[in-house]
């Protein structure tokens, strides 16, 4: 069920409640409506009563075709009734109520699920039958599964459909195909393992996200080897189902359809029309006749595609291989005399035609443009092709290598790259692809590698002149040691590559050194304003000159800085960055970082599932791909922290497993985790040795994190750690470069850990309201102040600041909330989790809030998405999650709620 747990859920809830409903699946041929409607079955109690019943293709002229079968050889069917049913002498309306007996009898007061699967093929009388028992009363759900595709106006569907909409409250269920990654995840779920990305990538196009045509192909395969499925040609019975679509086609008809499958996979009507000699009205009727079949679909301003790439390649099977060479050759002859032709059309053209100078040709082109406008791996496709023929174009080499980087191919972007810079002929190629290599050693975890580049970079600098080369040089050193994180370096060569973009006018070097100096000054407290502000201030100027990878990157850095002050300013910058990452076609930002943005934005409204969520649906986005370097696991080691905040320990021990399987995690994720865990589960001996593995490895790790050394902290707080322990933890946990509130609070938990109160309130008074600190922390602030009154006998001003944590932390859960429990059990109040839950627009949070007044100004979810720099689905999440915690079902009742005084 890959992609498909929205859609169960929404049935199941349906299926569970006592009153009637009706669900209406829709969705192309092997889509998976049936395959939902048997996974739903499998979750109902054994009391319910279930009827299924199958329109056959020519049913129209078998009346109650639908229900016969759904009660064919049940036991308990009156044989009278059925005469009854049957018989033609009976007037309509007869009729159809026996029907409706029928199905009462057999389900009686049980729960119930009825069934009319292929409602495009049912009878007058069957859809007539499923109308009257979407009316009757009792606890049933009633589904009809349809292919729009196959819907008619002369079909007794249509109508039957139109007529539910005004009568009933139908929820229409829309069985779309797989996305990419969903792919990639059935892929992964059928073979056992995750796939490469190519593969992945390659099995989409190939049948268009469709999940009967995939479990096809690996059925074909034995041992699912998904690299080698690429390749193979169709099973037969699947080519054979295929074919059959045109196989009542007349010649004219088959030649031009035979002609479409070589033309690629978007088909421009006059390329159409030049290469097969057709007229303009012949060639309109043979393509609305494809149309209406289902073969093609109208992709475009006269453009055309193959609905299922897998009907393409199962006709152009057929074909012999010269009148597939003349049918290139004669498209590569109109596309050359266009001109203005997509280069990557004319590749494909030419290396069929067996023209491979054009090819290249046409390869550089077309892998620089996609570039250009964010279509990494078709670039990396279109410049691999022109490899195959000139393995040593360096043009190629570089689009391949940067191409590869973007789509977060590590090993193939690692390979083009080397070989770029082997086969360098100018200190500029040098140069760049340096820059490049020192950014892919460093996400593939690869440090020895980046220090070998740097000190390969310092070398050609000492060689080259002044200028452009040696400037991007500098920066490239500016960019590895900022990674590295030895800042002062990168503070260094940065100003030395601005000096010389000054000097010799280079705004692109300017930029590229500018986002380095930015993102290494927002690193440490005291320049973290200026930083910022250089990021800000250049974002601009980079979306104006397309440097979309440097605008994505700059924005990055604002997003995991020092939080803005409105969340209203966060969301802006996240949605930003995904869309200039989007442009630039750099899949880890758009993508991975994207979703650990919604997570930290989460976290700074004080939800925690809702930071959970986000890490999740992005981990699965990637769940299904074969990844290393840092991307292996993006979110695991943030996802393991929230579970461990919200002690699900279980699941904490899980990630705990995956991470230990990859070789590219930071030699403390894992011993840092093993300790919280322990820590968590009262394992002193475990907490103990992972302690001592850990503090051994952290020692020369160049930087240290305030967020951190407060999760173990407080881990060994509640575990009972000795205080001397304590003191060893914070000292090698602390540095001066920690932000300082969160060097406050660590070092504050320690002074109370040691008995000093009045010492420790003063140091959680002093971050009370600190901006850097998230609200739930804040929250654990709060109760550290109300503890140390405790101890003072100060018990009204205890309670003031306990009342402040469950505030802070009314969205939360698990340690921080037993813990103010524990306080508010001191102080006699009740706990957290027993008071009343907020509810109206005291429930919502401030982004909701700020939703919810847009609503109440008439905005619709498009109008929603475009003010806030959010999707329009995006935006009706919120409109939803605002209506259920209102508790109303319309915007006007939203409006007038929040009129109210």
């Amino acid at each position: 069920m890959i992609g498909r747990d929205s859609e169960l859920r929404r049935l199941a809830r349906l299926a569970a409640s006592r009153e009637p409903a009706v669900a209406i699946i829709a969705g192309e041929p092997g889509i998976g409506k049936t395959r939902l409607v048997q996974e739903l079955l499998s979750t109902l109690p054994a009391q319910a009563v279930v009827l299924i019943g199958q329109a056959e293709p020519g049913s129209l002229s078998r009346p109650y075709e639908v229900l016969l079968d759904a009660i064919d050889g049940r036991a308990g069917v009156d044989e009278a009734q059925l005469d009854a049913l049957g018989d033609p002498r009976r007037s309509p309306i007869e009729r159809l109520h026996t029907g409706l007996a029928v199905v009462a009898d057999l389900i009686g007061d049980a729960p119930a699920v009825i069934v009319f699967e292929d409602l495009h093929w049912a009878d007058s009388e069957s859809a007539a039958l499923f109308e009257r028992i979407a009316d009757q009363p009792g606890p049933r759900l009633l589904i009809g599964t349809y292919r729009p595709d196959e819907v008619t106006r002369r079909q007794p569907v249509a109508g039957l459909l139109a007529r539910l909409e005004r009568r009933h409250a139908v929820t229409h269920v829309r069985l779309n195909r797989l996305s990419p990654a969903q792919t990639a995840a059935l892929l992964a779920a059928a073979t056992g393992a995750p796939v490469a990305l190519r593969a992945a990538t390659a099995l989409h196009h190939r049948t268009g996200g469709n999940p009967f045509f995939l479990e096809e192909l690996l059925r074909a395969l034995p041992g699912y080897d998904v690299e080698a499925l690429v390749e193979q040609p169709l099973p037969w019975s699947l080519a054979d189902v295929l074919r059959r679509q045109v196989d009542d086609l007349d010649p004219v008809s088959h030649r031009i359809v035979e002609a479409a499958t070589v033309l690629g996979h978007r088909i421009p009507f006059d390329l159409l029309a030049d290469v097969t000699g057709a007229g303009e009205d012949a060639l309109i009727a043979v393509l609305r006749d494809l149309v209406t079949r289902g073969v093609l679909v109208e992709a475009g301003e006269d453009e055309f595609a193959f609905r299922h790439a897998l009907v393409r390649e199962a006709i152009a099977g057929q074909l012999l291989g010269r009148q597939r060479r003349r049918l290139h050759e004669a498209a590569l002859d109109v596309l050359l005399r266009g001109g203005a032709s997509d280069p990557a059309m004319v590749a494909h053209h030419a290396r069929g035609a067996g023209r491979y100078d054009d090819m290249i040709t046409a390869a550089r082109r077309g892998a620089a443009l996609y570039l250009s406008i964010g279509s990494a791996y078709q670039a990396l496709q279109l410049a691999e092709m022109g490899l195959d023929e000139a393995p040593d174009d360096t043009d190629l080499l570089a689009s391949a290598a940067r191409a590869a980087w973007l789509a977060g191919l590590l090993d193939d972007a690692l390979r083009h790259g080397r070989r770029w810079r082997d086969l360098a002929g100018t200190s500029t190629d040098r140069a760049e692809s340096l820059y490049l290599l020192v950014r892919i050693a460093w996400e593939s975890r690869e440090t020895g590698e980046m220090r070998a580049l740097t000190q390969h970079i310092e070398t050609l600098i000492a060689e080259l002149p002044p200028g452009a080369d040696q400037a991007r040089a500098m920066t490239a050193i500016a960019q590895s040691t900022y990674l590295r994180d030895e800042l002062d370096a990168a503070l260094h060569w940065s100003d030395r590559a601005l000096a010389l973009a000054d000097e010799f006018d280079l705004p692109s070097v300017r930029l590229a050194a500018l986002v380095e100096k930015g993102s290494t000054l927002t690193e440490r407290p005291h320049t973290a304003a200026d930083g910022r502000k250089m990021l800000a201030g250049l974002v601009d100027e980079a979306e104006q000159a397309g440097e979309w990878v440097l605008a994505a990157r700059a924005l990055n850095a604002l997003v995991h800085g020092e939080p803005p002050a409105s969340p209203v300013e966060h969301a802006e910058t996240l949605e930003r960055m995904r869309v200039d990452a989007e442009r630039a076609g750099f899949e880890s930002l758009a993508v991975a970082t994207y979703f650990q943005g919604r997570a930290r934005l989460a976290l700074r409204s004080g939800d925690l599932r809702a930071a959970i969520a986000a890490l999740e649906e992005g981990r699965e986005h990637d769940h299904g791909y074969q990844r290393r370097g840092r991307w292996a696991d993006y979110h695991g080691v943030f996802l393991a922290g929230l579970y461990l905040e919200a002690n699900e320990l279980d699941r904490v021990e899980q990630l705990i497993t995956d991470l230990a399987t990859l070789p590219s995690n930071m030699p403390t994720t894992i011993p840092g985790l093993v300790f919280n865990l322990a820590c968590r589960r009262g394992d002193l001996a475990g907490a103990e040795a992972a302690l001592d593995e850990f503090i051994t490895l952290i020692a020369p790790q160049p930087w240290r994190s305030g967020e951190q050394a407060h999760d173990l902290i407080s881990a060994a707080l509640q575990l009972g750690l000795p205080a001397g322990r304590l003191d060893m933890m914070a000292e090698a946990l602390l540095d001066a470069e920690v932000w300082d509130a969160l060097r406050t609070l660590v070092e504050t938990q320690v002074t109370e850990a040691h008995g000093r109160h009045a010492e420790a309130l003063a140091g959680y008074l002093s971050i009370t309201d600190a901006h850097i600190l998230a609200p739930f922390v804040r929250g654990t602030v709060r109760l550290g102040a109300a503890r140390c009154l405790l101890a003072a006998d100060r018990r009204s001003e205890a309670a003031a600041q306990a009342e402040a944590a469950a505030a802070l932390l009314a969205g939360w859960g698990g340690w921080r909330v037993a813990q103010l429990d524990a306080v508010r059990a001191q102080l006699g109040m009740a706990p957290a989790g027993g008071a009343p839950a907020v509810t109206g627009p005291a429930a919502l949070t401030p982004r909701e809030r700020e939703v919810a007044v847009l609503i109440s100004d008439g905005l619709t979810n498009t109008e929603l998405a475009r003010r806030l720099y959010i999707s329009p689905k995006t935006a009706a999440v919120h409109v939803s999650n605002i209506l259920r915690k209102l508790g109303v079902s319309s915007r006007t009742e939203v409006s007038d709620l929040l009129a109210r005084p």
